[in-house]
Protein backbone atom coordinates (compact mmCIF):
# COMPACT_ATOMS: atom_id res chain seq x y z
CA UNK A 1 0.00 0.00 0.00
CA UNK A 2 1.02 3.62 -0.96
CA UNK A 3 1.78 5.56 2.27
CA UNK A 4 3.50 8.76 1.12
CA UNK A 5 4.42 10.90 -1.74
CA UNK A 6 7.10 13.61 -1.22
CA UNK A 7 7.58 15.68 -3.79
CA UNK A 8 10.28 18.56 -4.12
CA UNK A 9 10.86 20.98 -7.43
CA UNK A 10 9.20 18.80 -10.04
CA UNK A 11 7.29 21.00 -12.64
CA UNK A 12 5.21 23.27 -10.73
CA UNK A 13 5.34 21.65 -7.28
CA UNK A 14 7.47 23.66 -4.68
CA UNK A 15 7.82 21.21 -2.34
CA UNK A 16 4.13 18.28 -1.11
CA UNK A 17 3.78 15.57 1.27
CA UNK A 18 1.06 13.38 0.90
CA UNK A 19 0.33 10.46 3.25
CA UNK A 20 -2.45 8.33 1.73
CA UNK A 21 -4.75 6.04 3.65
CA UNK A 22 -6.32 2.20 2.70
CA UNK A 23 -8.92 2.33 0.76
CA UNK A 24 -10.50 4.83 -1.65
CA UNK A 25 -8.73 8.07 -2.00
CA UNK A 26 -9.74 11.02 -4.17
CA UNK A 27 -8.37 13.82 -5.73
CA UNK A 28 -10.10 16.21 -7.01
CA UNK A 29 -9.68 19.68 -8.40
CA UNK A 30 -9.79 21.96 -11.73
CA UNK A 31 -9.03 21.36 -14.66
CA UNK A 32 -5.10 22.47 -15.27
CA UNK A 33 -4.64 22.88 -11.29
CA UNK A 34 -1.72 19.66 -11.20
CA UNK A 35 -3.56 16.26 -10.90
CA UNK A 36 -1.74 14.73 -13.70
CA UNK A 37 1.66 16.11 -12.26
CA UNK A 38 0.92 13.78 -9.14
CA UNK A 39 0.78 11.12 -11.40
CA UNK A 40 3.92 11.63 -13.44
CA UNK A 41 5.64 12.32 -10.20
CA UNK A 42 4.64 9.02 -8.60
CA UNK A 43 5.49 7.72 -12.23
CA UNK A 44 9.07 9.07 -12.16
CA UNK A 45 9.47 7.35 -8.89
CA UNK A 46 8.45 4.25 -9.57
CA UNK A 47 10.95 4.37 -12.99
CA UNK A 48 8.23 4.81 -15.83
CA UNK A 49 9.60 6.80 -18.92
CA UNK A 50 7.49 10.02 -18.89
CA UNK A 51 8.20 13.86 -19.54
CA UNK A 52 11.57 14.87 -20.08
CA UNK A 53 11.91 17.89 -18.73
CA UNK A 54 10.17 17.19 -14.99
CA UNK A 55 12.86 19.99 -12.89
CA UNK A 56 11.08 23.11 -11.85
CA UNK A 57 12.40 26.23 -13.60
CA UNK A 58 14.97 27.41 -11.35
CA UNK A 59 15.68 24.60 -9.22
CA UNK A 60 18.98 22.63 -9.54
CA UNK A 61 17.11 19.28 -9.06
CA UNK A 62 13.71 17.59 -8.16
CA UNK A 63 13.03 14.87 -6.29
CA UNK A 64 10.00 12.31 -5.63
CA UNK A 65 10.08 9.95 -2.73
CA UNK A 66 7.29 7.47 -2.04
CA UNK A 67 6.55 5.00 0.90
CA UNK A 68 4.92 1.32 0.54
CA UNK A 69 3.88 -0.68 3.52
CA UNK A 70 4.75 -4.50 2.64
CA UNK A 71 2.82 -7.39 3.74
CA UNK A 72 5.49 -10.44 4.45
CA UNK A 73 4.40 -12.35 1.50
CA UNK A 74 4.42 -9.34 -1.06
CA UNK A 75 5.99 -9.99 -4.17
CA UNK A 76 8.08 -6.84 -4.09
CA UNK A 77 10.24 -8.81 -1.78
CA UNK A 78 11.26 -11.05 -4.30
CA UNK A 79 12.23 -8.16 -6.70
CA UNK A 80 14.38 -6.97 -4.29
CA UNK A 81 15.94 -10.36 -3.13
CA UNK A 82 16.90 -10.75 -6.46
CA UNK A 83 18.71 -7.03 -6.78
CA UNK A 84 20.41 -8.04 -3.99
CA UNK A 85 18.71 -5.28 -1.71
CA UNK A 86 17.13 -5.67 1.81
CA UNK A 87 13.68 -5.79 2.32
CA UNK A 88 11.73 -4.12 5.42
CA UNK A 89 8.13 -3.83 6.18
CA UNK A 90 8.55 -0.51 5.10
CA UNK A 91 9.77 0.13 1.04
CA UNK A 92 11.24 3.61 0.33
CA UNK A 93 11.64 4.83 -3.20
CA UNK A 94 13.81 7.84 -3.59
CA UNK A 95 14.89 9.26 -7.26
CA UNK A 96 16.20 12.09 -8.07
CA UNK A 97 16.09 14.21 -11.30
CA UNK A 98 19.06 16.70 -12.10
CA UNK A 99 18.32 20.21 -14.11
CA UNK A 100 20.86 18.53 -16.95
CA UNK A 101 18.97 15.35 -17.57
CA UNK A 102 20.50 13.03 -15.40
CA UNK A 103 18.71 10.84 -13.01
CA UNK A 104 19.98 8.94 -10.07
CA UNK A 105 17.25 6.12 -7.53
CA UNK A 106 17.86 4.48 -4.26
CA UNK A 107 15.76 2.04 -3.10
CA UNK A 108 15.91 2.15 1.07
CA UNK A 109 18.91 4.24 0.90
CA UNK A 110 20.84 1.50 -1.78
CA UNK A 111 21.61 2.80 -4.98
CA UNK A 112 19.91 1.08 -7.58
CA UNK A 113 18.63 1.42 -11.11
CA UNK A 114 15.76 2.68 -13.12
CA UNK A 115 15.57 -1.37 -14.53
CA UNK A 116 15.03 -2.27 -10.38
CA UNK A 117 12.45 0.37 -10.09
CA UNK A 118 10.00 -0.62 -12.96
CA UNK A 119 10.13 -4.35 -11.73
CA UNK A 120 9.33 -3.06 -8.23
CA UNK A 121 6.65 -0.59 -9.80
CA UNK A 122 4.67 -4.20 -11.34
CA UNK A 123 4.31 -5.42 -8.11
CA UNK A 124 3.03 -2.03 -6.23
CA UNK A 125 1.13 0.18 -8.62
CA UNK A 126 -1.23 -0.35 -11.57
CA UNK A 127 -2.31 3.35 -13.56
CA UNK A 128 -5.56 2.75 -15.26
CA UNK A 129 -7.11 5.93 -17.19
CA UNK A 130 -10.13 5.89 -20.07
CA UNK A 131 -6.94 5.30 -23.12
CA UNK A 132 -5.58 2.54 -21.08
CA UNK A 133 -3.86 0.78 -23.99
CA UNK A 134 -1.61 -1.38 -21.97
CA UNK A 135 -4.61 -3.68 -21.18
CA UNK A 136 -8.54 -3.85 -22.10
CA UNK A 137 -7.88 -1.90 -25.58
CA UNK A 138 -4.67 -3.73 -26.79
CA UNK A 139 -5.89 -6.62 -27.89
CA UNK A 140 -2.08 -8.24 -27.16
CA UNK A 141 -2.61 -8.18 -23.59
CA UNK A 142 -5.95 -10.01 -23.48
CA UNK A 143 -4.53 -13.06 -23.69
CA UNK A 144 -2.51 -12.02 -20.63
CA UNK A 145 -5.18 -10.73 -18.71
CA UNK A 146 -7.02 -13.96 -19.27
CA UNK A 147 -4.29 -15.73 -18.09
CA UNK A 148 -4.04 -13.94 -15.53
CA UNK A 149 -7.71 -14.50 -14.00
CA UNK A 150 -7.04 -18.11 -15.02
CA UNK A 151 -4.51 -18.30 -12.65
CA UNK A 152 -2.62 -20.41 -15.54
CA UNK A 153 1.05 -19.36 -14.37
CA UNK A 154 2.20 -22.88 -13.96
CA UNK A 155 -0.08 -24.50 -17.49
CA UNK A 156 2.07 -21.44 -19.05
CA UNK A 157 5.18 -22.41 -17.35
CA UNK A 158 4.54 -26.13 -18.93
CA UNK A 159 3.53 -25.24 -22.30
CA UNK A 160 6.86 -22.78 -22.54
CA UNK A 161 9.04 -25.55 -21.29
CA UNK A 162 7.77 -27.83 -24.10
CA UNK A 163 8.00 -25.46 -26.64
CA UNK A 164 11.89 -25.08 -25.59
CA UNK A 165 12.14 -28.94 -25.81
CA UNK A 166 10.19 -28.49 -29.33
CA UNK A 167 12.84 -26.02 -30.31
CA UNK A 168 15.99 -27.85 -29.28
CA UNK A 169 14.35 -30.65 -31.08
CA UNK A 170 13.69 -28.79 -34.06
CA UNK A 171 16.83 -26.93 -34.33
CA UNK A 172 18.72 -30.62 -33.63
CA UNK A 173 16.88 -31.97 -36.61
CA UNK A 174 17.55 -28.71 -39.44
CA UNK A 175 21.24 -29.03 -37.79
CA UNK A 176 21.84 -32.83 -39.01
CA UNK A 177 19.86 -32.46 -42.54
CA UNK A 178 21.53 -29.04 -43.26
CA UNK A 179 25.16 -31.59 -42.14
CA UNK A 180 23.80 -34.61 -43.64
CA UNK A 181 23.17 -32.44 -47.09
CA UNK A 182 26.74 -31.22 -47.02
CA UNK A 183 27.96 -34.38 -46.44
CA UNK A 184 25.71 -36.05 -49.40
CA UNK A 185 27.27 -33.72 -51.88
CA UNK A 186 30.38 -34.80 -51.08
CA UNK A 187 30.08 -38.08 -51.29
CA UNK A 188 31.30 -39.48 -54.45
CA UNK A 189 34.31 -37.58 -53.44
CA UNK A 190 34.83 -38.58 -50.20
CA UNK A 191 34.10 -42.45 -51.32
CA UNK A 192 37.05 -42.17 -53.93
CA UNK A 193 39.40 -39.71 -51.92
CA UNK A 194 39.10 -42.95 -48.97
CA UNK A 195 39.84 -45.64 -51.71
CA UNK A 196 42.62 -43.68 -52.97
CA UNK A 197 44.52 -43.54 -49.74
CA UNK A 198 43.32 -46.67 -48.34
CA UNK A 199 44.94 -48.61 -51.53
CA UNK A 200 48.19 -45.94 -51.23
CA UNK A 201 48.09 -46.83 -47.70
CA UNK A 202 50.79 -44.04 -46.85
CA UNK A 203 52.70 -44.65 -43.45
CA UNK A 204 54.01 -42.02 -41.39
CA UNK A 205 57.65 -41.19 -42.57
CA UNK A 206 57.62 -43.03 -45.22
CA UNK A 207 58.17 -40.52 -47.59
CA UNK A 208 61.02 -39.60 -46.48
CA UNK A 209 62.78 -42.96 -46.01
CA UNK A 210 62.03 -43.18 -49.87
CA UNK A 211 63.42 -40.04 -50.90
CA UNK A 212 66.74 -41.11 -49.16
CA UNK A 213 66.41 -44.42 -50.91
CA UNK A 214 66.21 -43.12 -54.36
CA UNK A 215 68.98 -40.66 -53.84
CA UNK A 216 70.93 -43.68 -52.60
CA UNK A 217 70.81 -45.41 -55.67
CA UNK A 218 70.67 -42.68 -58.06
CA UNK A 219 74.13 -41.58 -56.35
CA UNK A 220 75.58 -45.99 -56.60
CA UNK A 221 75.79 -46.40 -60.10
CA UNK A 222 78.60 -43.32 -59.93
CA UNK A 223 80.56 -44.25 -56.58
CA UNK A 224 80.44 -47.69 -56.85
CA UNK A 225 83.43 -48.54 -59.97
CA UNK A 226 85.64 -46.49 -56.99
CA UNK A 227 84.65 -49.04 -54.59
CA UNK A 228 85.37 -51.62 -56.41
CA UNK A 229 88.88 -50.80 -57.23
CA UNK A 230 89.19 -49.71 -53.80
CA UNK A 231 87.94 -53.47 -52.77
CA UNK A 232 90.64 -54.59 -54.96
CA UNK A 233 93.38 -52.80 -54.18
CA UNK A 234 92.22 -54.21 -50.48
CA UNK A 235 92.45 -58.29 -51.29
CA UNK A 236 94.97 -60.63 -52.82
CA UNK A 237 95.86 -59.67 -55.36
CA UNK A 238 96.43 -55.88 -53.84
CA UNK A 239 97.31 -54.95 -50.00
CA UNK A 240 96.11 -58.03 -48.77
CA UNK A 241 98.43 -60.19 -51.02
CA UNK A 242 101.29 -57.82 -49.79
CA UNK A 243 100.98 -57.64 -46.27
CA UNK A 244 100.59 -61.30 -46.40
CA UNK A 245 103.94 -62.09 -48.37
CA UNK A 246 105.46 -59.44 -45.79
CA UNK A 247 104.46 -61.57 -43.34
CA UNK A 248 105.63 -64.73 -44.55
CA UNK A 249 108.98 -63.29 -45.35
CA UNK A 250 109.76 -61.70 -41.97
CA UNK A 251 108.27 -64.90 -39.94
CA UNK A 252 111.13 -66.79 -42.04
CA UNK A 253 113.86 -64.24 -40.84
CA UNK A 254 112.68 -63.90 -37.45
CA UNK A 255 114.65 -66.63 -36.13
CA UNK A 256 117.84 -64.79 -37.32
CA UNK A 257 117.18 -61.72 -36.21
CA UNK A 258 117.15 -62.16 -32.38
CA UNK A 259 113.89 -60.55 -31.68
CA UNK A 260 113.90 -57.41 -33.53
CA UNK A 261 110.93 -58.17 -35.71
CA UNK A 262 108.53 -59.04 -32.97
CA UNK A 263 107.20 -55.84 -33.10
CA UNK A 264 106.96 -55.11 -36.52
CA UNK A 265 105.13 -58.54 -36.92
CA UNK A 266 102.61 -57.89 -34.27
CA UNK A 267 102.09 -54.72 -35.84
CA UNK A 268 101.38 -56.44 -39.55
CA UNK A 269 98.94 -58.95 -37.16
CA UNK A 270 97.28 -56.08 -36.02
CA UNK A 271 97.15 -54.77 -39.44
CA UNK A 272 95.21 -57.74 -40.92
CA UNK A 273 92.69 -57.65 -38.42
CA UNK A 274 91.62 -54.00 -39.21
CA UNK A 275 92.31 -54.35 -42.89
CA UNK A 276 89.78 -57.29 -42.72
CA UNK A 277 87.51 -55.37 -41.25
CA UNK A 278 87.85 -52.59 -43.70
CA UNK A 279 87.31 -55.46 -46.30
CA UNK A 280 83.84 -56.44 -44.98
CA UNK A 281 82.88 -52.72 -44.85
CA UNK A 282 83.93 -51.86 -48.69
CA UNK A 283 81.57 -55.34 -49.65
CA UNK A 284 78.69 -54.41 -47.55
CA UNK A 285 78.91 -50.79 -49.33
CA UNK A 286 78.96 -52.77 -52.63
CA UNK A 287 76.31 -55.02 -52.35
CA UNK A 288 74.12 -52.26 -50.57
CA UNK A 289 75.04 -50.67 -53.75
CA UNK A 290 74.01 -53.40 -55.87
CA UNK A 291 70.10 -52.84 -56.66
CA UNK A 292 67.92 -53.65 -59.12
CA UNK A 293 66.66 -50.76 -61.45
CA UNK A 294 63.37 -51.97 -61.10
CA UNK A 295 63.66 -50.94 -57.86
CA UNK A 296 64.52 -47.60 -58.02
CA UNK A 297 61.30 -47.19 -60.77
CA UNK A 298 59.41 -48.64 -57.89
CA UNK A 299 60.72 -46.62 -55.32
CA UNK A 300 60.39 -43.22 -57.45
CA UNK A 301 56.73 -44.65 -58.51
CA UNK A 302 55.64 -44.75 -54.88
CA UNK A 303 57.81 -41.75 -53.84
CA UNK A 304 56.14 -39.61 -56.57
CA UNK A 305 52.26 -41.05 -55.54
CA UNK A 306 52.54 -40.42 -52.16
CA UNK A 307 53.91 -36.49 -53.00
CA UNK A 308 51.04 -36.16 -55.56
CA UNK A 309 48.36 -37.48 -53.12
CA UNK A 310 50.05 -34.99 -50.20
CA UNK A 311 49.97 -32.20 -53.03
CA UNK A 312 46.01 -32.91 -53.98
CA UNK A 313 44.48 -32.94 -50.55
CA UNK A 314 47.09 -29.95 -49.38
CA UNK A 315 48.67 -31.64 -46.49
CA UNK A 316 51.54 -32.68 -45.52
CA UNK A 317 52.77 -36.39 -46.97
CA UNK A 318 53.13 -37.57 -43.26
CA UNK A 319 49.35 -36.20 -42.47
CA UNK A 320 47.81 -38.81 -44.88
CA UNK A 321 47.28 -41.17 -42.86
CA UNK A 322 45.27 -38.98 -40.43
CA UNK A 323 43.48 -37.03 -43.44
CA UNK A 324 42.20 -40.41 -44.60
CA UNK A 325 41.10 -40.88 -40.92
CA UNK A 326 39.07 -37.61 -40.81
CA UNK A 327 37.58 -38.50 -44.33
CA UNK A 328 36.63 -42.08 -42.45
CA UNK A 329 34.75 -40.40 -40.06
CA UNK A 330 32.48 -38.27 -42.44
CA UNK A 331 31.71 -40.89 -44.52
CA UNK A 332 30.75 -42.63 -40.71
CA UNK A 333 28.60 -39.44 -40.46
CA UNK A 334 27.08 -39.89 -44.29
CA UNK A 335 26.58 -43.48 -43.58
CA UNK A 336 24.77 -43.32 -39.57
CA UNK A 337 23.26 -40.15 -40.95
CA UNK A 338 19.88 -41.63 -42.34
CA UNK A 339 19.50 -43.05 -38.56
CA UNK A 340 20.38 -40.01 -36.64
CA UNK A 341 17.29 -38.61 -38.91
CA UNK A 342 15.14 -41.38 -37.95
CA UNK A 343 16.39 -40.23 -34.50
CA UNK A 344 16.08 -36.80 -34.44
CA UNK A 345 12.53 -36.69 -36.18
CA UNK A 346 11.14 -39.32 -33.56
CA UNK A 347 12.61 -36.63 -31.11
CA UNK A 348 10.76 -33.81 -32.55
CA UNK A 349 7.41 -35.85 -33.22
CA UNK A 350 7.75 -36.87 -29.27
CA UNK A 351 8.16 -33.00 -28.48
CA UNK A 352 4.92 -31.97 -30.63
CA UNK A 353 3.27 -34.18 -28.86
CA UNK A 354 3.84 -32.96 -26.14
CA UNK A 355 3.64 -29.07 -26.34
CA UNK A 356 0.44 -29.95 -28.13
CA UNK A 357 -0.67 -31.41 -25.13
CA UNK A 358 0.27 -28.43 -22.67
CA UNK A 359 -1.31 -26.46 -24.89
CA UNK A 360 -4.86 -28.36 -25.06
CA UNK A 361 -4.56 -28.23 -21.22
CA UNK A 362 -3.98 -24.29 -21.51
CA UNK A 363 -6.79 -23.95 -23.66
CA UNK A 364 -9.18 -26.11 -21.48
CA UNK A 365 -8.24 -23.68 -18.48
CA UNK A 366 -8.61 -20.08 -20.62
CA UNK A 367 -12.10 -21.77 -22.09
CA UNK A 368 -13.06 -21.81 -18.36
CA UNK A 369 -11.61 -18.94 -17.33
CA UNK A 370 -13.28 -17.05 -19.94
CA UNK A 371 -16.72 -18.70 -19.36
CA UNK A 372 -16.22 -17.10 -15.71
CA UNK A 373 -14.84 -14.07 -16.76
CA UNK A 374 -18.19 -13.04 -18.79
CA UNK A 375 -19.83 -14.26 -16.33
CA UNK A 376 -18.31 -11.74 -13.46
CA UNK A 377 -18.62 -9.01 -16.43
CA UNK A 378 -22.29 -9.50 -16.64
CA UNK A 379 -22.87 -9.03 -12.94
CA UNK A 380 -20.08 -6.49 -12.55
CA UNK A 381 -22.10 -4.37 -15.48
CA UNK A 382 -25.32 -4.42 -14.20
CA UNK A 383 -24.39 -1.90 -11.59
CA UNK A 384 -22.94 0.10 -14.00
CA UNK A 385 -26.02 0.81 -15.65
CA UNK A 386 -24.97 -1.53 -18.30
CA UNK A 387 -27.07 -4.63 -17.97
CA UNK A 388 -27.93 -4.87 -21.40
CA UNK A 389 -24.48 -4.79 -22.77
CA UNK A 390 -22.95 -8.31 -23.67
CA UNK A 391 -19.14 -8.83 -23.09
CA UNK A 392 -17.88 -11.75 -24.61
CA UNK A 393 -14.11 -13.69 -24.46
CA UNK A 394 -13.64 -15.36 -27.75
CA UNK A 395 -10.70 -17.43 -28.15
CA UNK A 396 -9.71 -18.81 -31.40
CA UNK A 397 -6.93 -20.84 -32.16
CA UNK A 398 -3.14 -19.85 -33.43
CA UNK A 399 -0.14 -21.46 -34.47
CA UNK A 400 1.58 -22.95 -31.42
CA UNK A 401 3.87 -21.25 -29.56
CA UNK A 402 5.50 -20.92 -26.36
CA UNK A 403 2.31 -18.92 -25.01
CA UNK A 404 0.13 -21.92 -26.40
CA UNK A 405 -2.06 -22.65 -29.33
CA UNK A 406 -4.83 -19.36 -28.73
CA UNK A 407 -5.92 -15.71 -29.84
CA UNK A 408 -8.12 -14.38 -27.20
CA UNK A 409 -9.93 -11.45 -27.72
CA UNK A 410 -12.36 -9.00 -25.40
CA UNK A 411 -15.43 -8.30 -27.50
CA UNK A 412 -18.90 -6.10 -26.38
CA UNK A 413 -22.10 -5.31 -27.77
CA UNK A 414 -23.55 -2.54 -26.19
CA UNK A 415 -27.06 -3.01 -26.83
CA UNK A 416 -29.49 -5.88 -27.66
CA UNK A 417 -29.38 -7.09 -31.68
CA UNK A 418 -26.24 -4.95 -32.18
CA UNK A 419 -23.00 -6.59 -33.39
CA UNK A 420 -20.45 -7.44 -31.23
CA UNK A 421 -16.88 -6.19 -31.72
CA UNK A 422 -13.33 -4.82 -30.19
CA UNK A 423 -13.95 -2.79 -27.55
CA UNK A 424 -12.26 0.22 -28.86
CA UNK A 425 -14.13 0.65 -31.71
CA UNK A 426 -17.89 -0.42 -30.60
CA UNK A 427 -18.15 1.54 -27.07
CA UNK A 428 -18.59 4.86 -26.49
CA UNK A 429 -15.97 6.93 -23.64
CA UNK A 430 -17.91 6.56 -20.93
CA UNK A 431 -19.01 2.91 -22.14
CA UNK A 432 -15.41 2.31 -22.26
CA UNK A 433 -14.75 3.38 -18.91
CA UNK A 434 -17.15 1.12 -17.34
CA UNK A 435 -15.90 -1.61 -19.12
CA UNK A 436 -12.76 -1.14 -18.08
CA UNK A 437 -14.08 -0.93 -14.53
CA UNK A 438 -15.87 -3.77 -14.39
CA UNK A 439 -12.87 -5.76 -15.67
CA UNK A 440 -10.36 -4.40 -12.64
CA UNK A 441 -13.13 -5.11 -10.36
CA UNK A 442 -13.38 -8.98 -11.56
CA UNK A 443 -9.13 -9.27 -11.46
CA UNK A 444 -8.65 -7.56 -7.80
CA UNK A 445 -9.25 -10.32 -5.81
CA UNK A 446 -6.07 -11.46 -7.79
CA UNK A 447 -4.08 -8.04 -7.75
CA UNK A 448 -5.10 -7.04 -3.54
CA UNK A 449 -1.51 -6.10 -3.07
CA UNK A 450 -1.24 -3.63 -5.72
CA UNK A 451 -2.23 0.03 -5.74
CA UNK A 452 -4.78 1.20 -8.30
CA UNK A 453 -4.61 4.31 -9.64
CA UNK A 454 -7.35 5.69 -11.54
CA UNK A 455 -7.27 8.71 -13.99
CA UNK A 456 -10.44 10.44 -14.95
CA UNK A 457 -12.09 6.73 -15.82
CA UNK A 458 -15.27 8.37 -15.07
CA UNK A 459 -14.86 10.63 -18.43
CA UNK A 460 -18.23 11.03 -20.52
CA UNK A 461 -20.49 9.40 -17.85
CA UNK A 462 -22.68 11.57 -15.14
CA UNK A 463 -25.45 11.02 -13.06
CA UNK A 464 -26.60 7.99 -11.95
CA UNK A 465 -24.02 6.19 -14.21
CA UNK A 466 -21.39 8.21 -12.35
CA UNK A 467 -23.03 7.08 -9.00
CA UNK A 468 -22.68 3.83 -10.19
CA UNK A 469 -19.54 4.10 -11.13
CA UNK A 470 -18.41 5.73 -7.83
CA UNK A 471 -19.94 2.74 -5.91
CA UNK A 472 -17.79 0.22 -7.86
CA UNK A 473 -14.65 2.10 -7.06
CA UNK A 474 -15.43 2.15 -3.12
CA UNK A 475 -16.35 -1.67 -3.58
CA UNK A 476 -12.88 -1.90 -5.20
CA UNK A 477 -10.91 -0.34 -2.52
CA UNK A 478 -12.67 -2.99 -0.11
CA UNK A 479 -10.17 -5.43 -1.77
CA UNK A 480 -7.25 -2.52 -2.62
CA UNK A 481 -5.52 0.67 -2.30
CA UNK A 482 -7.87 2.96 -4.78
CA UNK A 483 -6.56 6.29 -5.63
CA UNK A 484 -8.71 8.04 -7.97
CA UNK A 485 -8.07 11.23 -10.15
CA UNK A 486 -12.27 12.52 -10.64
CA UNK A 487 -13.82 15.42 -12.17
CA UNK A 488 -17.14 13.57 -11.01
CA UNK A 489 -18.92 14.65 -7.81
CA UNK A 490 -20.50 11.59 -7.61
CA UNK A 491 -17.28 9.41 -7.33
CA UNK A 492 -15.46 12.07 -5.32
CA UNK A 493 -18.26 11.06 -2.86
CA UNK A 494 -17.95 7.94 -2.57
CA UNK A 495 -14.15 8.48 -1.57
CA UNK A 496 -12.95 7.78 1.95
CA UNK A 497 -9.80 10.43 1.84
CA UNK A 498 -9.87 13.29 -0.40
CA UNK A 499 -7.95 15.76 -0.96
CA UNK A 500 -8.17 18.87 -3.43
CA UNK A 501 -5.30 20.22 -6.10
CA UNK A 502 -5.40 23.99 -6.73
CA UNK A 503 -2.88 25.93 -8.31
CA UNK A 504 -1.68 29.62 -6.89
CA UNK A 505 0.05 32.28 -8.22
CA UNK A 506 2.87 34.13 -5.63
CA UNK A 507 5.39 36.51 -6.17
CA UNK A 508 4.64 36.12 -10.07
CA UNK A 509 5.45 31.81 -9.44
CA UNK A 510 3.15 29.22 -10.23
CA UNK A 511 2.75 26.31 -7.92
CA UNK A 512 0.24 23.63 -7.03
CA UNK A 513 -0.58 22.28 -3.74
CA UNK A 514 -2.71 19.10 -2.75
CA UNK A 515 -4.59 19.96 0.95
CA UNK A 516 -6.39 17.35 2.82
CA UNK A 517 -10.06 18.29 3.23
CA UNK A 518 -12.30 18.02 6.42
CA UNK A 519 -15.91 17.32 6.47
CA UNK A 520 -16.84 20.46 6.15
CA UNK A 521 -14.28 20.92 3.19
CA UNK A 522 -15.63 18.55 1.31
CA UNK A 523 -19.35 19.65 1.20
CA UNK A 524 -17.92 23.00 -0.44
CA UNK A 525 -15.33 21.03 -2.50
CA UNK A 526 -18.45 18.64 -4.09
CA UNK A 527 -20.69 21.55 -4.25
CA UNK A 528 -17.70 23.33 -6.07
CA UNK A 529 -18.06 20.37 -8.63
CA UNK A 530 -21.72 20.26 -8.89
CA UNK A 531 -22.35 24.30 -9.42
CA UNK A 532 -19.22 25.94 -10.85
CA UNK A 533 -17.31 28.96 -9.37
CA UNK A 534 -20.53 30.51 -7.41
CA UNK A 535 -21.39 27.81 -4.60
CA UNK A 536 -24.74 27.90 -3.63
CA UNK A 537 -26.77 26.25 -0.58
CA UNK A 538 -28.60 24.30 -2.90
CA UNK A 539 -25.34 23.00 -3.94
CA UNK A 540 -24.15 22.28 -0.38
CA UNK A 541 -27.61 20.56 -0.22
CA UNK A 542 -26.95 18.07 -2.96
CA UNK A 543 -23.53 17.80 -1.94
CA UNK A 544 -23.98 16.73 1.58
CA UNK A 545 -26.64 14.52 -0.02
CA UNK A 546 -24.10 12.87 -2.15
CA UNK A 547 -22.13 12.57 1.04
CA UNK A 548 -24.42 10.57 2.81
CA UNK A 549 -26.12 8.39 0.07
Amino acid sequence: MLRGLEIRDMLIIDRLELAFQPGLNVLTGETGAGKSILLDALGFVLGWRGRAELVRAGAAQGEVMASFDLAPDHPARAVLAEAGLAAEDELILRRVNFADGRKTAWVNDRRTSGEVLRALSDTLVELHGQQDDRGLLNPRGHRDILDDFAEAGDGLAVTRAAWRELSGARRALAEAEAALAAVRSEEEFLRHSVAELDKLHPEPGEESDLDARRRLMQGAARIREDIARAHNALSLQGVEGLVTDAVRWLDGAADRAEGRLAAPLAALERLMIELGEAQQGVEDCLAALDFNPAELEAVEERLFAIRALARKHGVAPDDLGAFAESLRGRLAALDGGAKNLTRLSAAVAAAEAAHGVACAALTARRLAAAKRLDTAMAAELAPLKMERAVFATEITPADPGPDGADIVAFTVATNPGAPSGPLNRIASGGELSRFLLALKVCLTKRQSRLTMIFDEIDRGVGGATADAVGRRLKALSAEAQVLVVTHSPQVAAQGAHHWRVEKRVRGGMTTSTVTPLTAGERVDEIARMLAGDTITEAARGAARALLEG
